[in-house]
């Protein structure tokens, strides 16, 4: 009958088929999983999900669809090979799943007989983004008071991978000893590697985490392995301290020597990318050029750092007689790390307007080219007045070029200066240079202001003066024209000046004076033996008869034009 009743409805309504369908399979009351997660561990992969029914007779299958099959043709839903009638809440599916970057889509449901519940939720995953490291292998030797430990990829001998790059992994070491009151202890290790400072004849347990850098990724550890240690052969003649001093990229290594007796040393090194391989390096150490076979206990190994961004080990094995030899702990050698900056060089000079000039030689000289490139220096500078007064603040300026200006000094006044320089991409500073010091000259502005005042003084007397003179200098002009006239008298008239004014022929106030007039005539050379009693004469008589007389002149002019002429010439 139910049949019957199913038949009728879709001749009655064909487009509800799908709706009516799911509403009668949806009547078995069967719940759908939820809560569906998946864990991916390297290329194994578990979906995981809850089911809240009652129903004990149940079984689980899930489909999957991958984004690109789904996007480019449509392709339905598949079964999950290894996810079918399963009657646990989980199964793996590794197999199914080959591509590992792209987008998956999962959907489970329950199932009993004929009966099925609705779908699942889907759920979405891209393998790469939601899978773990999972944990490397681990191989142990207890050596002469070490541990030497060898670590494999967490896809060792694996065709299909996860994590393509094995060199790419970084491994974490964490050791503590078989005790009720253990002190775990972490540190990285190399593939290949020895754990040093161990107590002899102890069990120590540790564990291995592989870790992906490049992409954030942390791995699972390791199951737990333990190991004894053994008693380490106590060698007087190893090279015992082994430290390196570096500064402005001239490295050095030293060491002690605590045997009585001649030892000969050789300085062997390594570069450290051979450590990150899985293969062994023990027979790929190298001899220091030059610190071969030597007695001192230093080694100049700048020759070998041929790189500033790479990594060295250095370790230094000592000899003796009957070839006997023995190997220092290494140590390591970042060469920007691990170097130390000089102090820089410094040159001071004032110019003229009061301004303090700052040289500054980078640490290392005319070879620091390549710290200059690497460590990108900045510079510290320290000024202050060097004066008896010891509260002078000191005061401090940062710059990043090579030249720097104080300004806002006193004049007259020593200053010193001293520059660090640092590098803030390295966390690193040098020690201050030696101290510089240079003294300001003398205050300019007085002798300005008094030049100015001398020049506003000239100025002003001279505007004040100049007028003054003017008005003097013609006072003075008009004194002596009036009472020191410039023409003077023709000499003949000079000559006789004295008798000219005490002549009693003066004429008086009272006297009517004639006016005459001086013709000018041809003088011969017969008038110069005129007499001049004959002049004096005629003179005398006009004098008695009291007038001028035109006759008894003409002689008397006559003789006057002569000596005028003569004057004149």
């Amino acid at each position: 009958s139910q049949r019957k009743r199913q038949s009728s409805l879709r001749l009655a309504t064909p487009s509800l088929e799908p709706p009516l369908c799911y509403f009668l399979v949806g009547q078995t009351n069967l719940k759908s999983p939820q809560d569906i997660q998946v864990y991916v561990v390297n290329t194994n992969f578990t979906l995981r999900w809850k089911y809240t029914g009652n129903d004990t007779d149940v079984t689980f299958s899930a489909e999957y669809r991958w984004f690109e099959d789904f996007k480019v043709d449509g392709t339905e839903w598949k079964k999950l090979p290894g996810c079918q009638n399963d009657t646990r809440t989980e199964c793996d599916f590794s197999s199914a799943i080959t591509e590992y970057y792209d987008k998956h889509h999962l959907r489970i449901r329950t199932e009993r007989r004929e009966e099925v519940s609705p779908w699942s939720s889907i759920f979405e995953m891209t393998p790469y983004d939601i899978a773990q490291i999972g944990p490397p292998g681990i191989e142990l030797q207890s050596i002469n008071g070490v541990i030497k430990i060898k670590v494999s990829p967490p896809e060792a001998n694996q065709v299909q991978k996860m994590w393509i790059d094995d060199l790419s992994f970084k491994y974490n070491l964490v050791i503590w000893e078989n005790s009720s009151n253990a002190e775990f202890r972490s540190q990285s290790i190399f593939p290949t590697d020895k754990i040093y400072d161990l107590a002899p004849d102890t069990t120590y347990c540790l564990k291995v985490q592989a870790t992906y850098p490049l992409e954030s990724k942390e791995g699972l550890f390791s199951p737990v392995h333990c190991i004894k240690t053994t008693h380490k052969v106590n060698v007087t003649f190893c090279a015992t301290n082994v430290s390196i001093l570096a500064l402005n990229m001239k490295f050095h290594l030293h060491w002690d020597n605590r045997y009585k007796q001649h030892v000969s040393y050789n300085v062997q090194y390594l570069s450290g990318y051979l450590k990150k391989l899985y293969d062994d390096y023990s027979v790929k150490w190298l001899n220091v050029p030059g610190c071969e076979n030597i007695t001192d206990t230093q080694c100049n190994f700048s020759s070998i750092i041929t790189t500033v961004s790479g990594t060295f080990y250095l370790r230094v094995q000592a000899m003796i007689e009957n070839n006997k030899s023995c190997l220092s702990n290494e140590v390591k050698v970042i060469p920007l790390v691990t170097n130390e900056i000089g102090p820089p060089g410094v040159k001071v000079d004032i110019s003229d307007d009061v301004l303090l000039h700052i040289q500054i030689y980078p640490p290392g000289g005319s070879e620091s080219e390549v710290m200059r490139d690497n460590y990108d220096f900045s510079y510290r500078i320290l000024y202050w007045k060097n004066s008896s007064n010891n509260e002078e603040e000191i005061k401090m300026k940062e710059i990043k070029q090579t030249i720097g200006t104080i300004s806002d000094l006193t004049p007259s006044t020593l200053y010193c200066v001293k520059v660090q320089a640092f590098s803030k991409a390295y966390n690193k500073s040098s020690h201050f240079s030696k101290e510089e010091c240079i003294k300001t000259p003398g205050d300019k502005i007085l002798p300005l202001v008094i030049l100015a005042t001398f020049v506003t003084a000239v100025v002003a007397v001279l505007l004040v003066a100049a007028p003054l003179i003017f008005v003097l200098y013609q006072a003075y002009s008009k004194i002596k024209y009036v009472f020191f006239p410039s023409c003077q008298p023709p000499l003949n008239i000079e000559g006789f000046g004295g008798q000219l004014f005490n002549s009693p022929y003066r004429p008086t106030a009272e006297e009517p004076i004639e006016n005459f007039s001086i013709i000018e005539t041809i003088i011969t050379e017969d008038l110069n033996q005129i007499d001049f009693k004959d002049y004096k004469h005629s003179k005398q008589s006009s004098r008695d008869s009291g007038n001028y007389s035109n006759d008894d002149d003409t002689s008397g002019s006559k003789a006057s034009e002569e000596m005028l002429e003569k004057e004149i010439v």
